[in-house]
């Protein structure tokens, strides 16, 4: 016999018990996981020491250091800091006075090489009437270098100023030697404008072997130009340049013969021009 006989009691009837079928799946349970005990350390955590040691540690370290640092800047400060021994000027210099650039540097030799006020120097040099720009720098261990940019006289500016070429106008001690330059007058605030408009009027007569020997512009507006041969140009108010190129282009045509003759010439009329002549009777008017 394959199996035992066992009687159900609930059917009434016998089933026979028989090896599990190859078929079937046998579900197994997983072992429950194994729970360890945590430990806690509580106040003795060795991350919060550590955190309150580098608290305490850091201030001590960055003490340390900036007494470190003040100890040996105390020691080098005697060798790097030491007198001006040379000082050396430059530049291109023709109006500048050496003996007067002495006198402004002398007083600053006193100081140390790492003391001395360069910005102090630089300002009083600066002053000085024939100086347009002006550089100081230290040259380890013990030398300055001072550079110097004279100003470029182009015109006379009033009766006692100099105008340089960017318009700015200074004023040397003596400027009667200048004598030969363009005399430029008007307003204060407008030296530059007077000069911009001088330059304009010398490259357009340049051409014509005319050069301008006076340039004024007067309170109300007006310009007078006056060239080196002495002939008067009243130019009013507006429109300079045009009046000016109209009158080269008239006189290249009608009146460069008679140049020498001409007094002056009046600019202000919309579309003609009036010549007066040096002769009292021989005067003309000539119209476009």
């Amino acid at each position: 016999m394959l199996g035992a006989m066992i009687r159900d009691p609930r059917a009434g009837k016998a089933t026979t018990r028989r090896s599990a079928s190859s078929r079937g799946a046998v579900r197994v349970s997983q072992p429950a996981p194994r729970t360890w005990p945590s430990l806690s350390l509580g106040s003795l955590s060795l991350g919060g020491a550590f955190g309150r040691a580098q608290q305490i540690l850091w201030p001590v370290l960055l003490l340390a250091l900036g007494i470190g640092l003040y100890e040996l800047g105390s020691r080098l400060w005697p060798l790097a800091d030491r007198p001006i021994d040379l000082v050396s000027v430059q530049g291109e210099l023709q109006y500048i006075d050496p003996t007067s650039v002495q006198t402004v540097i002398q007083p600053y030799l006193n100081e140390s090489f790492l003391g001395i006020d360069l910005s102090a120097m630089r300002g009083d040099l600066a002053a000085m009437p024939w100086v347009a720009g002006v550089s100081v720098t230290r040259v380890w261990p013990d030398q300055l270098i001072v550079h110097l940019d004279e100003q470029m006289p182009v015109a006379r500016w009033g009766s006692d100023a100099l105008l340089n070429n960017e318009g700015k106008a200074f004023s040397p001690e003596d400027i009667s030697r200048f004598a030969d330059l363009p005399q430029l007058s008007g307003p204060q605030r407008a030296q530059q404008r007077v000069m911009q408009y001088y330059q304009q009027f010398n490259r357009l007569l340049r051409p014509y072997g005319l050069g301008v020997a006076e340039l004024e512009l007067r309170d109300r507006g007006s310009w007078f130009l006056t060239t080196q041969d002495g002939m008067q140009v009243l130019l009013g108010r507006d429109k300079l340049v045009d009046k000016m190129q109209r009158f080269l282009t008239i006189d290249q045509h009608m009146l460069s013969e008679y140049r020498e003759q001409i007094a002056r010439v009046d600019l202000r009329y919309s579309n003609a021009m009036a010549v007066a002549w040096r002769e009292p009777v021989a005067q003309a008017s000539t119209g476009e």
